[in-house]
């Protein structure tokens, strides 16, 4: 067996173990429904938008998506606003709820197990980890690595180029 091999095979053996210590004990992962963690996603990536610009950019029905967003809006998780540039249209954005419920779908690990253990690490230790496994997953994606830190990463926390996309006022 090749040095690379048997470096890979410990890392996922670790990885499992790190899995199963860490993964979240709160019930199901997701508690959103597909269509609603779409939309909801499409608007942290995109920003606010109007529902017929959700829906043409979701490839769905106009009627489809203000159904979801109706949904959301009661849920608290989404919300209205006049565009400031045009007070014709109407915007929708996440609310905070809508944020944090976003954000807690996509947990795996569960960072009230993760933070005691990382506090624990020497100093600079859990920086030097967390930036190695960072390093680790870009060299899994050459193509984004040579397009600079701009790109959206597949398993990077949605945000914008500076990091989370700013909740927008009127």
């Amino acid at each position: 067996m090749s040095e690379e091999r048997a470096r890979a095979e410990r890392f996922a053996e670790v990885f499992r173990a790190l899995y199963l210590t860490f993964h979240r004990r709160d019930g199901p992962r997701s508690q959103l429904a597909g269509a609603s963690r779409a939309v909801l996603e499409h608007l942290a990536m995109a920003g606010p938008l109007t529902v017929g610009e959700a829906a043409a950019h979701l490839s769905r029905a106009q009627s489809v998506v203000s159904e979801i967003v109706s949904h959301l809006e009661r849920q608290g998780l989404l919300e209205r606003e006049s565009d400031p540039g045009d007070r014709r249209r109407t915007l929708i954005w996440l609310t905070p709820a809508g944020d944090a419920a976003l954000r807690r779908d996509r947990e795996v690990l569960g960072t009230d197990l993760l933070a005691p253990a990382l506090s624990r690490l020497p100093p600079g230790q859990a920086d030097a980890l967390i930036a190695g496994l960072r390093t680790l997953v870009d060299l899994a994606h050459p193509a984004d690595v040579a397009h600079g830190p701009d790109v959206a990463h597949p398993t990077a926390p949605h945000s914008g180029p500076a990091g989370p996309i700013p909740r927008r006022t009127p």
